[in-house]
C-alpha cells in the first residue's frame, strides 16, 4: 500500500516543529534547573539562549510549511489551514511580545534585581500548548490529503 502525501515538506516540518517545542518548552526549560551546579542566573542565561534559538527554528519551519502550501497552490487560506495560522499567530505573539518581555525579566534576575510578579510564563506555556494542538490537528489534516 502506497501513501501519497500532497504536502511532504509541510508535513515533516509540522511534526518536527511539534518535537522542538515539546522537547524544549516542556522538558529542557525546567529540567536544566535540576542539574547540579546550575544557579538561577546560569539557568536563565541558558534559557534565553535556547529559547531565542528555538524561536528562529520555529520561524524557519513555519516558512517551510507556508512555502509548501504556496507551491501546491491548493488554497492556502482554507478550513484546512486555519490551525496553522493560529499556531503562526501564537508564534508571532511570542516573538513580538513574550520573548522580549521574558528576556527583560531574566536580565533583571541575572543582575539580582526583582522584576515583580508576572503571568508571562503562564501566557507563554499556554500559547505553546495551543500551538502544539493546532499543529497536530493541521498535520493530521495534511496527512489525510
Amino acid at each position: 500500500m502506497t501513501i501519497k502525501v500532497k504536502y511532504p515538506l509541510a508535513l515533516a516540518s509540522v511534526f518536527l516543529w511539534i518535537g522542538f517545542v515539546g522537547a524544549i518548552s516542556f522538558m529542557e526549560a525546567w529540567l536544566k534547573f535540576r542539574a547540579p551546579g546550575i544557579t538561577i542566573p546560569l539557568g536563565l542565561g541558558i534559557g534565553r539562549l535556547v529559547f531565542n534559538a528555538l524561536n528562529k527554528v520555529e520561524w524557519v519551519l513555519a516558512l517551510v510549511v507556508l512555502i509548501n502550501l504556496l507551491i501546491v497552490n491548493d488554497g492556502v487560506f482554507s478550513k484546512r489551514t486555519i490551525t496553522y495560522f493560529i499556531a503562526l499567530l501564537g508564534l508571532a505573539i511570542q516573538t513580538g511580545w513574550l520573548l522580549p518581555a521574558l528576556d527583560l525579566r531574566a536580565e533583571l534576575l541575572i543582575q539580582n534585581l526583582e522584576p515583580g510578579a508576572s503571568y508571562l510564563h503562564f501566557y507563554y506555556v499556554g500559547i505553546e500548548m495551543v500551538k502544539i494542538l493546532c499543529l497536530f490537528i493541521f498535520g493530521i489534516k495534511l496527512f489525510k490529503t
